[in-house]
């Protein structure tokens, strides 16, 4: 390197170190500090002590009603009145604080080809309740004789029946009663009043009508002859006397000619509605009698009302256990007023059906146990049961205390209650 003059030498180190001065001075790029993953939520120890809450156990009711045929529209009519004791004295189905949930099932023991109650249909339904390990409480029969043919298999299997409906004597009274209980121990009760009073009623208030001769009329069917038996054995001490007696069946015409000739005050037919009944009105009506016609709760049915009305019009009576609206209690004041909001006004067997569901819920929820010993025996122990009939018991042979009974005549189509000036008093 050739010599520079000094002065351009101390300028040049001057220069030189300034410049690293200024490097040395430079801000230098840092990295963006790191931020602290943010927080989870985690999940509270569980509670070693904790005993988780079980599924709440099935407890099943099944009915059994005739949905086919002649009595379908009364017999959904009590299906209903059951759907809606279960909806309002359960917690969305559940019961006895949550351990068990209600299940209803609702079966039909009727035959499309009958129009009526079977005897096969009442004992397949029968026998599906026996074995289903979840059924507590079976709900029927409409008919008496349905009711012979499922107490002794629901005996067997311990299984409480109750009916809404059943009215035949010996279900629960006489010596014949024993033979429906095989295993030794009764399992069936009913909330409606036997026939024997109905009978009778009827034979009282036949003679509060006027009548004086009565012309006697069965079905041929053990409830029918049962009670028309009863009516009977009731005439004479009402000074009604008995002028004739047949069953409603084969020809039609030499019935007819039958009746008219004894020229009866009053027709009283024991046995359920059937169009053959209708027929043979009609061809009374066409050959000049006129007298009234009486029978028990098996017409009290909707479609018997319009027909026997299309064929003859009005004067068909006909009897039914229970309480005068107007006289019923708070509770069964409240039933008739949801009952009707929700479906219709109720008919017939509607409050009874209402009344048995109550008693089997009742009874469920004083025992609280899954165990059909216990549920039949709470049943058969209710007593002073403060339901929509009003305040009654069950008695040793699971019948009803409460005999007061309804008057009901056919007007304009439509089955209506009579007032209660209208009957006779109650012995």
């Amino acid at each position: 390197m050739w010599n520079q003059p000094r002065r351009v030498q101390r300028l040049y180190a001057i220069l030189t170190g300034l410049a690293l001065l200024a490097a040395a001075c430079a801000p230098v790029a840092m990295p963006a500090p790191t931020q602290p993953p943010a927080a989870t939520a985690t999940a509270a120890p569980a509670d070693p002590t904790a005993t988780p809450r079980p599924e709440p156990q099935t407890l099943r009711l099944y009915s059994s009603l005739p949905l086919t045929g002649h009595s379908a529209a009364e017999a959904g009519a009590l299906v209903d009145a059951i759907t809606l004791a279960v909806d309002q004295q359960t917690d969305g189905g559940l019961v006895c604080a949550g351990r068990f949930r209600i299940d209803y099932v609702s079966l039909d023991d009727a035959s499309a080809a009958s129009g009526q109650w079977a005897a096969d249909r009442e004992r397949a339904n029968a026998n599906q309740a026996a074995a289903d390990p979840d059924a507590v409480v079976y709900l029927g029969t409409f008919n008496s004789d349905a009711a012979r043919v499922s107490i002794p298999i629901l005996n067997q299997a311990g299984l409480v029946m109750i009916s809404p409906a059943n009215t035949a004597d010996d279900l629960t009274a006489g010596a014949d009663a024993a033979r429906y209980f095989p295993g030794g121990e009764r399992n069936y009760a009913r909330v409606i009043a036997r026939d024997e009073f109905q009978g009778a009623f009827g034979a009282r208030w036949a003679a509060h009508l006027g009548a004086r001769t009565v012309y006697m009329l069965d079905d041929g069917q053990s409830y029918g002859r049962a009670i028309a038996d009863q009516f009977e054995q009731s005439a004479a001490a009402h000074t009604l006397t008995v002028v004739g007696r047949a069953e409603v069946s084969g020809n039609l015409a030499d019935l007819t000619a039958q009746i008219t000739a004894a020229n009866p005050d009053l027709i009283y037919y024991g046995g359920l509605a059937q169009p053959d009944l209708v027929q043979l009105i009609k061809g009374l009506r066409v050959a000049g009698v006129t007298a009234a016609v009486m029978g028990p709760d098996g017409l009290l049915i909707p479609d018997f009302a319009q027909a026997v009305t299309a064929a003859s019009g009005d004067g068909i009576y006909t009897t039914l256990a229970g309480v005068v609206p107007a006289q019923l209690p708070a509770a069964g004041q409240r039933f008739v007023a949801d009952y009707t909001t929700r479906y219709q006004a109720p008919s017939g067997y509607t409050a009874f059906a209402y009344e048995a569901a109550s008693v089997a819920l009742a009874a469920i929820a004083r025992v609280c146990v899954k165990d059909r010993a216990a549920i039949l025996k709470a049943v058969l122990a209710t007593r002073d049961f403060q339901g929509v009939l009003g305040t009654w018991s069950f008695d040793a042979n699971g019948d009803t205390t409460l005999y007061a009974m309804l008057g009901y005549r056919v007007q304009e189509g439509v089955w209506t209650e009579v007032p209660a000036d209208f009957l006779p008093a109650l012995p």
